[in-house]
């Protein structure tokens, strides 16, 4: 009898099995293929509207622009991408800390300026800059690095200049404003920082990999990236230019002190890699150079991607004082610069 009890006991688990599983049986039947053919029917079913829509005087504007605004980019984004990922892979982290003085009230500026030679996107420069602080460098050095790199290298620089052709002074603006903002969020953390605030990374995003298997995950994990936030930040100029009635734009860029905050906010929003950025912020035609400058100083340095890598490289506490005192340094620097320089 005693044999018997145990199957009736294992016997009596199946239909509580069965009632759990019908939900996640019918739950399948939402699976993505099916999204994707309803989405696919309901195009069809709606060809005409979206024909009369996309033929619209308003819609070819902005495809006018977002497709210029893109193949302007693409090359330099690309570039700096393929540049950005040598770099990363195949200079040692070590020689970055040899390089740099011991001193870090020295190693600060060597370090900013050492981005002016060193091409890369900010998503490069953010694990570049934790491998410096593992090797050894002194954070403020490292994080001068982290802003400086995507905004003032060569690739950048460029691109400013390719974007501004007429107004060759925004270059210098770029890379002064820039250099200023780095050196000088580097010798506020060295004053003022605090070890526990910075969480230095346990390892590099390449150790344990061969070479040319980390160099081409760099690269496609960098154009995926800043390709996608390079099509929102062209989507948006685009809407700016072609939806947003021109009375609006005239009125925030009439306001000089308006005009530059509505641009730093809006690098912020936009996440644009800092290869495309410049050509985003030329055809933002209705705001002042100043403006513009700050758009381009601030988007390297802080916006949602880089406060989110920031946050997962250093730790939260970090991100969180580390990026509104960057935030409200480049705006003040960038519209000072302005004033001078443009």
């Amino acid at each position: 009898m005693a044999t018997t009890t145990t199957p009736t006991r294992g016997t009596e688990e199946p239909p509580r099995h069965e009632d759990e599983q019908a939900p996640d049986e019918d739950s399948r039947h939402l699976t993505s293929p099916l999204l994707l053919t309803l989405v696919l029917l309901t195009a069809v079913m709606f060809q005409d509207p979206v024909r009369r829509a996309l033929a619209a005087p308003v819609m070819q504007s902005w495809m006018t622009v977002f497709v210029a605004v893109v193949l302007q980019a693409l090359p330099f984004l690309v570039l700096g991408v393929l540049l950005s990922a040598a770099i990363a892979v195949f200079v040692p982290p070590s020689f970055f800390a040899r390089a740099l003085p011991r001193r870090p009230a020295l190693a600060i500026p060597v370090a900013g300026a050492a981005g002016a030679v060193l091409p890369g996107c900010e998503c490069a420069s953010v694990p570049v800059a934790g491998a410096l602080v593992r090797r050894g460098v002194a954070p403020a050095a490292a994080l001068a690095f982290l802003l400086s790199a995507p905004a003032i290298n060569p690739i950048v620089l460029t691109a400013t200049a390719v974007a501004f052709p007429g107004n060759p002074e925004m270059v210098l603006a770029r890379f002064v404003a820039s250099l200023l903002v780095a050196c000088a969020m580097g010798w506020l953390w060295q004053r003022l920082g605090r070890a526990d605030w910075l969480r230095p990374p346990a390892r590099s995003s390449y150790e344990g990999q061969g070479r040319g298997v980390a160099f081409w995950g760099s690269v496609r994990h960098d154009v995926m990236h800043a390709g996608g936030f390079l099509v929102v930040g062209a989507m948006a100029a685009a809407t700016l230019k072609s939806v947003v009635p021109a009375e609006w734009l005239r009125a925030a860029a009439g306001n000089p002190v308006l005009s530059v905050l509505a641009l730093a906010a809006l690098a912020v929003l936009l996440s644009i890699c800092s290869e495309a950025d410049a050509f985003v912020a030329a055809s933002l035609t209705q705001f002042s150079l100043t403006a513009r400058l700050t758009f381009l100083v601030v988007g390297p340095m802080i916006d949602l991607k880089l406060f989110a890598m920031q946050a997962g490289t250093f730790g939260r506490a970090f991100a969180l004082r580390f990026a509104p005192a960057t935030f409200v340094l480049a705006v003040l620097v960038s519209a000072v610069t302005g004033a001078v320089l443009l």
